[in-house]
């Protein structure tokens, strides 16, 4: 893969659309075309295309802009859960997880060819079963898919600026609807973006396609 800057913008979900809308017109500002948004299927066990009509119509958009559209978990994490929302599931309650997750978005006419777990979180159950259900996965430090892994650690805010200057053909760069509250956060975004203008973007779907 030529010189590429992938961003992923976590947790998209109804009560973060106004923060997730504000950075990705941010970010097309600044250049990124291409971006894979991460969705949050039924957080709070509703489903974010019931509970935000406004959001499906904006990622409908965004996936005709070119974005690509991932499945982030079923739900938020339950509280008490620090190690994630699948941590200590069964396989069948892990497997009916992401079925479901899948499925919400796809009836929703949305195409999720991928899977990031919440914080990065996963399982060995999980892991086998995204292996079933979709075309690549990603953890902190790779994409996955059923044939190979491509080493790219995932950056953030804190971390972008000592490692932007890697020489690795990919980065992959981490944003959060909270940082955009931040203003050392969106500095220390901007920046970063500015160090990797030159780099081509590409969505996670076009990562392991390479």
């Amino acid at each position: 893969m030529p010189r590429s800057l992938a961003v992923a913008l976590h947790d998209v979900e109804p009560a973060t659309f106004a923060r997730t809308v504000a950075i990705r017109d941010w970010l097309d500002e600044r250049g990124v075309a291409h971006a894979t948004l991460l969705v949050i299927p039924a957080s709070d066990l509703h489903l974010f295309s019931d509970r935000s009509p406004e959001l499906l119509d904006w990622l409908r958009a965004r996936s005709r802009a070119g974005d690509a559209i991932a499945v982030h978990g079923l739900r938020r994490g339950r509280p008490g859960r620090s190690a994630g929302e699948f941590a200590r599931l069964p396989l069948e309650e892990t497997r009916a997880a992401v079925q479901l997750g899948k499925a919400i978005v796809e009836r929703a006419g949305l195409e999720a060819r991928g899977f990031v777990a919440p914080g990065y979180a996963y399982t060995r159950g999980l892991r086998n079963e995204l292996g079933e259900r979709f075309d690549w996965w990603a953890d902190l430090l790779h994409v996955h898919s059923i044939r190979r892994r491509v080493l790219s650690p995932a950056l953030s805010p804190v971390t972008a600026r000592l490692l932007a200057a890697m020489p690795r053909s990919l980065l992959r760069l981490d944003i959060h609807p909270r940082d955009y509250d931040s203003p050392a956060h969106m500095h220390a975004l901007e920046r970063t973006l500015d160090r990797v203008e030159r780099r081509s973007c590409v969505t996670y779907d076009e990562i392991l396609a390479a």
